[in-house]
């Protein structure tokens, strides 16, 4: 087989081209054709005929099949995607404000096992590769200028959806190195959101490697055991060595590290909560996303009330942390936050093959 050209970042390429001695332009006219115009077919405009030739016989162009897609009546559209190898992940389109966030997954599955989330009870099957994660961009981008042409925009990126992103380090940093790239998608880099449980060899890594996009943490409780319980990983990797290495990240006096609080019914939602957290977070460049459960079939957890929610953040307020409510979107079709899970067991009933 050979390797997939949505693999390698635009410097990769460039690497690839000046080994076998062919014209330096070819690389960011490859990029343009395929991810600026969206093309699938060969690029053959104003390319060098060898390099015409290099890429035909280098190069496959295939990505990820949309199987199966699924809209929610607020226009949240998630889709679920096969791999060669015939396994399964979803990716969601958010709506707001005439565009759209998509929320990639970066693993089959995921090893974290965090109680709180519909893809920890599925457990790791393996890593996504670079070009299935683009894949998911490309497919989804593809579908709604197909459906939906008026309303075709995907402003944000956010690596919100299957797996720990910060767990497959090395395909997640390609990805975002495509997507930020001038010569491609040309995705701002204060658009691009990685979410971690706080996966410590992966923070430790990123100061030196990643782009320069943002990150959020999954904190949910400032209470060891509390966090222990929700995230299990806490055991090995404590918050208090986790946040050394989150609050060295954000650079730029415009840049905050978005802390995202999952907020459980009588569990982690009460005053003593709300106050410990804004302790915690008072003089750091922070900005928390409070994020009411999303219920997912046997959890032993519950939503809060919206009045609980709200009490909440009128105590976080008091510590002058930016604080927003996340908005719940795609509910009806297990597509929010936390309710991901690619095991035909846990899809919803009605799934259709496009809107159409």
């Amino acid at each position: 087989m050979k390797p997939s050209f949505y693999q390698y970042p635009l410097q990769e390429l460039e690497s690839l081209f000046l080994t076998h001695g062919l014209h330096p332009s070819g690389p960011g006219l490859l990029f343009n054709w395929h991810y600026k115009k969206r093309k699938t077919d060969p690029c053959l405009q104003n390319l060098a005929k060898d390099s015409i030739h290099f890429v035909k016989e280098n190069f496959n162009f295939k990505l990820p099949k949309i199987e199966l897609t699924q809209a929610s009546d607020d226009k949240t559209v998630k889709f679920l995607f096969v791999l060669e190898d015939g396994k399964k992940v979803e990716t969601v389109l958010i709506p707001f404000s005439g565009k759209y966030t998509i929320c990639l997954s970066s693993q089959v599955g995921c090893a974290m096992k965090c109680s709180f989330c519909h893809t920890g009870i599925q457990g790791l099957a393996r890593n996504l590769r670079t070009e299935e994660i683009i894949g998911q961009f490309m497919e989804a981008q593809k579908w709604l200028s197909e459906n939906r042409p008026d309303d075709d925009k995907i402003l944000n990126i956010v690596f919100m959806g299957q797996g720990e992103p910060l767990h497959n380090f090395d395909a997640v940093k390609n990805a975002c190195q495509i997507f930020l790239s001038q010569h491609g998608l040309s995705i701002a880099d204060q658009k691009i959101t990685i979410s971690t449980a706080g996966y410590l060899p992966g923070l430790e890594r990123w100061k030196d490697e990643m782009p320069k996009v943002n990150i959020a943490l999954s904190l949910h409780s400032p209470l060891k055991e509390k966090r222990d319980q929700l995230i299990p990983i806490n055991k090995k990797y404590p918050l208090e060595e986790v946040l050394k290495y989150v609050d060295s990240i954000p650079e730029g006096k415009n840049r905050f590290v978005t802390y995202e609080y999952l907020l459980i019914n009588n569990f982690n939602d009460t005053d003593e909560d709300a106050h410990l957290t804004g302790k915690l977070l008072q003089g750091r460049k922070a900005y928390i996303s409070l994020i009411p459960f999303n219920p997912f079939p046997d959890t032993p957890y519950e939503r809060p009330a919206l009045e609980k929610v709200e009490k909440f953040k009128s105590i976080l307020d008091q510590y002058r942390i930016p604080t927003l409510i996340r908005a719940t979107k795609g509910d009806q079709i297990l597509a929010a936050c936390g309710q991901l899970n690619s095991k035909p067991s846990s899809r919803p009933p009605q799934l259709h093959p496009s809107e159409n």
